[in-house]
């Protein structure tokens, strides 16, 4: 379907269809880092003019998925290890308050859900598969985030995990050791949930939750 139909479908502008199927693009590999983002081949593919696809970069510029660079133009923006880091760095900040708020907020039958879908994080570790875990692995937080009573700061979280998948596509490819642990802390989490421990511990440990992942993806860069 091309993007004209898409947009007759969903009433939405042309420059907000084209962001959402560049981003898209993007996100699921079919336009990987570097990739070159012409716009008379984009206008080709898409069926949709330059002016709005212009406006669609520009919007995917300001949320770090696209990058300029002089003499090439656009592209999909490549990130080294430090900038996965600092990422996850950032991330971990957001997701230890947003975990705090949202922990008074979840039922029994919340943390049973939670528990569930950590059972089956479980299970995966026998027959392990990377990016099955990370996806079961951001089911299981955005599960606590739905209960959450800031929705900006869920807005700030979803945007941050899609540039994460785009920068990092699968963590647990690169530190395979780490999902192993990353189970038994969810653990702890929901235990610290369940108990209705202060937030602030709570924000403590789901913090040093996501910085474990970024110190494990710094130790395996540096490993000989």
């Amino acid at each position: 379907m091309s993007v004209t139909q898409k947009q007759a479908r969903t009433k939405g502008s042309k420059a907000e269809v084209s962001y959402e199927l560049l981003r898209s693009r993007i996100l699921d590999g079919t336009y990987g880092p570097g990739y070159r983002l012409v716009l008379s081949q984009l206008a080709r593919e898409t069926g949709v003019s330059t002016i709005p696809l212009r406006e669609a970069l520009r919007r995917l510029q300001s949320d770090g998925l696209v990058e300029v660079v002089r003499n090439i133009g656009a592209r999909v923006a490549v990130f080294d290890a430090a900038q996965v880091e600092h990422a996850l760095q950032v991330l971990a900040r957001l997701e230890g308050y947003a975990t705090a708020i949202s922990a008074p907020h979840m039922t029994e039958a919340d943390l049973a859900h939670a528990r569930t879908i950590n059972d089956r994080m479980t299970t995966a570790l026998e027959d392990f598969a990377p990016a099955s875990f990370t996806a079961l692995n951001r089911e299981f937080h955005f599960s606590l985030y739905a209960h959450c009573p800031d929705a900006h700061l869920v807005s700030l979280l979803e945007a941050e995990w899609a540039r994460l998948d785009h920068m990092r596509r699968s963590t647990f490819s690169h530190v395979p050791g780490r999902a192993r642990r990353s189970v038994a802390e969810h653990e702890r989490l929901l235990e610290l949930i369940a108990t209705r421990a202060p937030a602030g511990e709570i924000e403590r440990a789901a913090c040093a939750h996501k910085v474990a992942t970024a110190d494990a993806l710094r130790q395996s860069q540096t490993a000989p």
